[in-house]
């Protein structure tokens, strides 16, 4: 039987330019072991007695340089099975927006990015968790302010 893990997070950023939302899609290094050259959210691990807000907060940081404006915990899991390791992880996803004008300063992990409309950030990213958290992201944070109140968390 699998073991199951929750020890990593998605960090899905958006902004807003000229009233419509961008996605921050980041590529990985040619030189990473683990997918080299794969369009991603923000992707991290969560350290040992770390929350995942705060490790979704960290990534953030480490990979883009990028500040929060408002977090939101989006009720979305992503989820793999590591076969080599008989493990079933389980990736809870959060949602950043940041400020327009503002531009990531990658990691080395990362070697580009782009801010996409929707239709273009949901065709350049491969995992279908990937896909299916920013519809989330888009239907029930960027366009339904109600709901999206429901899940904003408080970072100060």
């Amino acid at each position: 039987m699998p073991v199951v893990l929750s020890d990593m997070i998605e960090v899905c950023v958006f902004r807003f330019e000229r009233d419509e939302a961008r996605y921050l899609i980041l590529r990985r290094a040619d030189d990473e072991a683990l997918y080299p050259r794969l369009w991603q959210f923000t992707t991290g691990i969560v350290e040992k007695g770390e929350s995942a807000l705060a490790a979704a907060m960290r990534e953030l940081r480490e990979e883009t340089r990028l500040e929060p404006m408002h977090v939101w915990a989006v009720p979305h899991t992503s989820s793999f099975l590591e076969t080599a390791a008989d493990q079933l992880h389980l990736v809870p996803l959060i949602a950043v927006q940041t400020s327009p004008g503002r531009e990531p300063v990658l990691s080395p992990e990362h070697s580009a990015y782009r801010w996409l409309p929707f239709h273009e950030a949901v065709r350049l990213v491969v995992w279908p968790g990937q896909k299916d958290g920013l519809r989330m992201v888009r239907d029930f944070i960027v366009n339904n302010y109600e709901t999206g109140s429901c899940l904003q968390v408080d970072i100060r």
